[in-house]
């Protein structure tokens, strides 16, 4: 039997574990951009802002989006059949001859989520007219995406509809306290998820050349009035086609004439959208005004997406 003093000392350093190696392997610091602990921490918030700017804008142009439409709307109306489904499940006799009065109330949301389910199924008809017009637009790029905020409601029925004519569309969801999960009609290669609300916002607007807005609760509001306010502001060196969806609505809740009685806009803000109350009307618009401002010969000739195209 060999003795280890009987070993060439060559020999027996071959046989040893290199100890050095794995003394760094132990004890070697994590590659900055693999720190999870830093890109968390707040020291490393420009990161994962950064990371929301240049992440989308990569899957952008790897699949080939020139530009978008965005629908906005709100995110509790339900369709059709699932509006008129709850309602008949609520409605069936029960064995109390009084309901309690959260079920009356129940009762009042059911009914009037049928009453909006129709705004449901005319932002998934408009999604589906305007992705079938622009799928006979031959250019190198994908023109006038349908894109939504990637939730359910209106934004579920635009995605729909887009989908359901064959073509691409996006959603951009929101990390919430609530989880809001994305909707089964989104592109798998174009649903994102956002941390930050004001990266969100800045994608709605880099890519937008219309935006269509549903009646909705505060989230439209601010979806609207800020596109609106970046417009009246010539912010924009691009036109944005807004069209306000429902005109018995909104004349409801927001009395825009009343805001030029009072000066505190001018007459001439209030063309700074277009009413529809059919699909066809808004597609009529929005197809007319598309052509018009984005497919003449100059802007023919666009290969890359206009980002942060604002006024010098």
């Amino acid at each position: 039997m060999r003795r280890w003093l009987d070993v060439p000392l060559n020999e027996y350093n071959n046989h040893m574990p290199d100890r050095t190696d794995e003394h760094h392997r132990r004890n070697r610091a994590p590659l900055a951009y693999e720190n999870k602990r830093f890109l968390n921490s707040p020291d490393g918030r420009i990161l994962r802002i950064l990371a929301e700017y240049q992440e989308p804008l990569a899957r952008f142009r790897r699949e080939r989006i020139q530009d978008t439409i965005v629908f906005f709307g709100s995110a509790r109306f339900h369709s059709r059949s699932d509006a008129e489904e709850t309602l008949h499940v609520l409605e069936r006799p029960h064995s109390a001859t009084l309901a309690p009065a959260e079920e009356q109330e129940r009762l009042r949301l059911a009914r009037a989520d049928v009453e909006m389910a129709r705004y449901y199924e005319d932002a998934r008809r408009l999604a589906f007219l305007v992705t079938g017009w622009t799928k006979s637009i031959s250019q190198q790029r994908h023109r006038f995406v349908i894109c939504t905020g990637g939730g359910p409601g209106i934004m579920e029925a635009a995605n729909r509809g887009a989908s359901e004519a064959g073509g691409k569309t996006i959603g951009m969801n929101i990390n919430l306290p609530f989880e809001q999960t994305p909707n089964q009609y989104i592109t798998p290669e174009l649903n994102f998820e956002f941390h930050y609300f004001f990266m969100r916002k800045l994608w709605f607007a880099y890519l937008a050349k219309a935006l269509v807005v549903f009646p909705g609760g505060f989230g439209t509001f601010d979806e609207m009035f800020e596109v609106l306010t970046l417009a009246q502001t010539d912010k924009l060196a691009k036109k944005i086609s807004v069209v306000v969806y429902g005109k018995d609505y909104w004349d409801r809740v927001v009395n825009f004439q009343a805001l030029v009685d009072a000066g505190t806009i001018s007459p001439r803000d209030l063309q700074l959208f277009h009413w529809a109350n059919t699909p066809e009307e808004a597609f009529e618009y929005l197809s007319g005004d598309l052509t018009r401002y984005h497919l003449d010969q100059t802007n023919l000739r666009e290969k890359e997406p206009e980002i942060a195209k604002t006024r010098p």
